[in-house]
Formats: C-alpha cells, sequence, structure tokens
C-alpha cells in the first residue's frame, strides 16, 4: 500500500513539474514574441523612413521635369518665332531675285539701245571723218536758200551732235545706274542669304536644346516611375509589417492565454494533489482492522478507474479516429502533413525553383498541378495578410514563431482564399484553392519561405526546398 502511495505521489509531482514547468518555456516564447514584434515596430519605422525619402526625391523629379517642360514650351516658341523669321527672309530672297533678275533684264535692253545708239553714232564719226566735214558744210552751204538759212542749217547740225553725245552720255549714265542697282541687290541678297544661314543655325541649336531637354524629360519620368515603384513596394511592405506586427500582438495574446490557463492548471493540479495526499495519509493511518475492507473498497475503485480511463481511451480513439478521417478528408488532394517543422504546402511538382528568372531573382519555387487543389498552411501561425495583389494575385501571407524564431510563408496566385487576415492556423489547415491569378502564367502554387518578417527586396527569403519535403 505504502509503495502505491509512493508511486501515485511521485506521478503527481512528475505532473506538477511538467505544469510548473510549461509557463517558463511560454513566458520566454512570449519574450522572444516582444522582441519580434519591437524589431518589426523598428523596421516599419525605417519603411516609412524610406517612404517619406522616396516621396521627397518623387517631388524633386517631377519639379526638375515640371521646369525642362517649361523650357521646352519656350525653345519651341522660339523654333516656331525663328521659322516665323526664317519664312520672311525667304520671301525676301525671292523677291530680290525677282528684282534682280528684273534688272538683267533692263540692263540687257538699255545695253542693247546703247549698242544700237552706238552703231549709229559711229556710222556719223565716219562719214564725218571721210569727208572732213566739208561736204556736210558744203551742203549746207548750196543748200541754203539764203545766209540765215545757212546759219540756222549749221546750227542744226551741231545741235544734232551735240544731242548724239548728250544721249550717249545719258546712256552710258544709265547703264551705270542700272548696273550699281544690280550690285546692290545682289549685295542686299548675300546679306539676306547669310542672315538666313544665321537663322537656320540658331534653329537648329534650338532643336538641338529641345532634343536634350525631351532626353531630360524622358529621363526624369523614368527615374519618377521607378521611385514610384520603389514607393509603391514600400508601401506593400510597411502594410505587410503592420500585419505582421498585428499578428505578432495576437500570438503573444494567446500565449498569454495559454500561459493563464497553464496557471490555473497548475493551481487546480496543485490543490487536487494536497487533496490527494490527504485523503492517501488518512487511509495509511486507518486501523489494520479495516484494511480488508479498504483493500476491496480500492479494488473496486480501481476498476472503476480502469473502466473510466479504458472507456475513455476507446472515446479519444474514436475521437481521434473521426478526426483524422475529416482532415483526411479535408486534404484528400493534399500531401499527408510532415512531422518536421514545415509541410509541404500542397501537390503537384515543383515546375520552378528558387533562383535568378526573366532577368529578375524568383524568390520562392512554384508547385503546379490541375484540377482543384487545395493549398495548405506550411506551419502553425498567426494570418498577417489576406488580400488580392497586382502580381501575388489572391495571396495569403501568414506569421510563425518557431523555436523562437519567426518566420513568414507566402502562399500567391490562388484562385481563392478561405483564411481571413488574423485567423490563427495549423499546420496543415487550408489557406485556400491553387490557382491562375495576378501576375500568373498557368495554375500554380508560387509559394516563398522568409526567416524573418517579408520586405519588398526580399532579403529574408530562403529555398523552401531546404525546409519541405519533397
Amino acid at each position: 500500500m505504502k509503495k502505491n502511495i509512493i508511486a501515485m505521489n511521485a506521478s503527481i509531482m512528475i505532473g506538477l513539474g511538467s505544469i510548473l514547468a510549461a509557463p517558463s518555456v511560454y513566458a520566454e516564447s512570449i519574450s522572444n514574441l516582444e522582441k519580434q514584434k519591437e524589431s518589426i515596430q523598428e523596421k516599419r519605422s525605417g519603411v516609412e523612413s524610406n517612404i517619406s525619402d522616396t516621396e521627397k526625391k518623387i517631388d524633386n523629379l517631377q519639379d526638375k521635369q515640371m521646369t525642362a517642360e517649361d523650357q521646352i514650351a519656350a525653345l519651341e516658341a522660339k523654333i516656331a518665332e525663328s521659322a516665323k523669321k526664317i519664312d520672311a527672309k525667304n520671301a525676301e530672297i525671292t523677291q530680290t531675285k525677282k528684282e534682280i533678275e528684273a534688272l538683267k533684264e533692263e540692263i540687257k535692253v538699255l545695253k542693247e539701245r546703247i549698242a544700237k545708239r552706238n552703231e549709229v553714232l559711229k556710222e556719223r564719226a565716219l562719214s564725218f571723218q571721210e569727208t572732213g566735214g566739208d561736204v556736210n558744210y558744203l551742203e549746207v552751204l548750196f543748200g541754203s536758200s539764203s545766209f540765215g538759212d545757212l546759219v540756222d542749217r549749221v546750227g542744226a547740225v551741231a545741235t544734232i551732235a551735240e544731242a548724239d553725245r548728250d544721249i550717249l552720255k545719258q546712256h552710258e549714265l544709265d547703264k551705270k545706274d542700272l548696273e550699281e542697282k544690280q550690285k546692290a541687290v545682289e549685295t542686299k541678297l548675300a546679306s539676306l542669304e547669310v542672315a538666313k544661314a544665321e537663322l537656320l543655325e540658331i534653329q537648329k541649336q534650338q532643336k538641338q536644346q529641345k532634343q536634350e531637354k525631351d532626353a531630360l524629360v524622358k529621363k526624369l519620368k523614368q527615374q519618377t516611375k521607378k521611385h514610384e515603384d520603389e514607393k509603391m513596394g514600400l508601401e506593400e511592405e510597411k502594410a505587410n509589417l503592420a500585419a505582421q506586427e498585428k499578428a505578432i500582438k495576437s500570438a503573444i495574446s494567446l500565449e498569454h492565454q495559454r500561459l493563464a490557463e497553464l496557471e490555473a492548471a497548475r493551481k487546480k493540479a496543485a490543490a487536487e494533489a494536497k487533496k490527494r495526499a490527504e485523503q492517501e495519509a488518512a487511509q495509511a493511518a486507518a486501523q489494520a482492522a479495516a484494511q480488508a475492507a479498504s483493500q476491496a473498497s480500492q479494488a473496486s475503485e480501481t476498476k472503476k478507474q480502469s473502466t473510466s480511463s479504458g472507456y475513455s481511451a476507446k472515446s479519444n480513439s474514436s475521437s481521434s479516429s473521426s478526426s483524422s478521417s475529416q482532415s483526411s478528408s479535408n486534404v484528400s488532394q493534399a500531401p499527408a502533413v510532415s512531422s518536421g517543422t514545415f509541410t509541404r504546402p500542397s501537390a503537384g511538382y515543383v515546375s520552378s525553383t528558387m533562383g535568378e528568372r526573366w532577368n529578375k531573382q524568383h524568390a520562392g519555387i512554384d508547385i503546379a498541378a490541375s484540377g482543384t487543389v487545395p493549398v495548405v498552411a506550411a506551419a502553425d501561425g498567426v494570418v498577417s495578410r489576406s488580400y488580392f495583389s497586382s502580381t501575388y494575385g489572391n495571396v495569403v501571407f501568414v506569421t510563425h514563431s518557431i523555436g523562437g524564431q519567426q518566420w513568414t510563408t507566402v502562399y500567391a496566385h490562388l484562385s481563392s482564399r478561405q483564411v481571413g487576415e488574423g485567423a490563427v492556423v495549423a499546420k496543415g489547415q487550408q489557406v485556400g484553392i491553387m490557382g491562375n491569378t495576378g501576375h500568373s502564367f498557368g495554375q500554380h502554387l508560387h509559394f516563398e519561405l522568409h526567416k524573418g518578417p517579408w520586405n519588398y527586396s526580399k532579403s529574408n527569403a530562403v529555398n523552401p526546398l531546404n525546409y519541405i519535403p519533397n
């Protein structure tokens, strides 16, 4: 009997010891979670600072872009003004060329007239030279009717000769004037051509400046787009960090709840142990005369406990079998839950591994399969995000705390999501259905595993194939 009491007390103390040890384990887990929460808060603060810096860069680039666009508008106005001036010069040049052609025609006609007049004068001069002038005077003398008529005739001849000389002189003056006009117009034409060339050079420089400003605006737009994409990524990272912080808080709350339950269980176990010890002590002090009755009573009690225990085991076995059957039914198309830290998230074959792909880093693995394929949580955790992303499509993020280390798993391109943010999920619990949403080509699951929180650069990503069963 004493041996039975000692064994029973030892069993109670062992149970109590395990219960008493559990709170310290949970307290350590809470401490780790608190540290993770602080780390996430620091990272979130850093991301917010980066967002602010990126917004300043975007504002600065947009200011530069607006300035460059204003300069382009001014250059376009100058180019248009230069084009008008060039058109005006072209019109002047055309008109001047017409004037030159007209002057050339006038000079040509005048030259012809002068040439004809020169021929007439030459003939008269030749005749005068051959006769020495006598013939004319004799003709005038003998042909005159009187001396007065003679004088008139001599005066007329002299007048005609003087007139011929004046006409010839005037022709020469007209010719010289026209030639000077032609030279002046040609000088004007040359000046216009120089002015036009200068305007064309100015316009060329203006167009070159505009091309440079266009290239600058294009570059500024590209830089702005890059920073806007970076800002979007940082905002998504900020949202994920906020969701992870919320998930960590939920995990801390759960740990506190478990700790409270364990404390209550510890107190209850201690009270029961004390009560049982008092009962055993009372039984040990009972009279020897009542030993047989006590043994009979104890045997009866033992039988009842055995029967109750057997029934409980049977009930538990049945419940376990039912649960197993139900679980098997829920994940009938998914691989069996493994005993390792992480289980495989879905059935199918690995169609793409982690590494360089399409000149970008593929931060996870792709598991492909056809039909309706359930996707399950790779480990116990809290859903930090459940939303639709332009790249991930329907995606679920789960935050895990395993041995004091934070992990994050990502399940992307789902056709549907079956868990919401803040939900507590168990390892192997279904979180969605494999699909082809977001930036995806064909039905598959894109699965990422991050040792720590998810971030935009995915610097915490590790190869899932090193952690899940093949």
